[in-house]
């Protein structure tokens, strides 16, 4: 599939992973709304990269069913997440440990049912980005690894209502499986893990591989987007090393 030309709406692209994305469709000319809370990170991507930005909190259920029902996108990207508060299970607060259920899966609850209520065109794509972590969990990263799980089961579940009443849109899952430097819960992570390790931050990188900067994060998640091969999967590893491979057939 072509994504020239495509209307794409990504939330969480004016940094990060996100921005990495964002590079990577905007380099084959598709018509990227970057979706995002800060102001001046917006314009910076708006002045370089030429896409049209929206200023709006991603966990306002009416910002999302507004920015669905207007734009009508073809590929909606449910990229934004918080930053979870690092620390061991017994030195976390009930508020500090639900920080990504709290932003992540509440935003992710109020843009799937906006997909699925306004509702999107048949063979529109919905790609939820979830987390190594949703495999294996972050001990340190409190409620972040079941809230990614969470959006999983989510997409899962919206596929079975797209499915219910005959809207022919999917829902597919992207997972990163490693750690990346230079976004800000990738940097949050690796540090606070390699400090328990007492580890230099470059040599605890280095036991996931290959690095996969944002940009080459982008490159693979055009790869899913683009490449008739997933076409038909539901969940896809990202790393740097190994490229993408598929986590999860769809459902029969």
């Amino acid at each position: 599939m072509s994504l020239k030309d495509k209307n794409i709406v990504v939330t969480g692209g004016s940094r990060g992973l996100g921005l990495g994305l964002v590079e990577a469709l905007v380099a084959r000319s598709a018509g990227v709304t970057v979706v995002a809370r800060g102001a001046d990170a917006l314009e910076a991507v708006r002045a370089r990269l030429g896409v049209a930005t929206i200023s709006a909190d991603v966990t306002d259920e009416t910002a999302a069913r507004h920015i669905v029902a207007e734009i009508r996108p073809d590929i909606l990207v449910l990229n934004a997440g918080a930053k979870p508060r690092m620390g061991r299970l017994d030195q976390l607060s009930w508020a500090d440990f639900s920080i990504s259920w709290e932003h992540d899966v509440k935003a992710g609850l109020h843009w799937l049912q906006a997909a699925l209520n306004t509702p999107l065109m048949p063979g529109s794509r919905v790609m939820v980005v979830s987390s190594g972590a949703a495999v294996g969990g972050s001990p340190m990263s409190g409620g972040y690894g079941g809230a990614k799980r969470m959006l999983w089961f989510m997409a899962q579940y919206a596929n079975k209502v797209s499915e219910q009443k005959d809207l022919g849109i999917r829902f597919q899952v992207i997972v990163p499986r490693q750690m990346v430097a230079g976004t800000g819960v990738g940097d949050e992570a690796a540090g606070a893990y390699a400090r328990a390790l007492k580890l230099e931050l470059e040599e605890y990188l280095a036991r996931f591989g290959a690095p996969m900067p944002p940009r080459d994060f982008g490159e693979k998640f055009v790869s899913v987007l683009d490449d008739p091969r997933y076409a038909e999967g539901f969940a896809f590893g990202l790393k740097g090393d190994t490229g993408v491979t598929i986590l999860e057939e769809a459902a029969a």
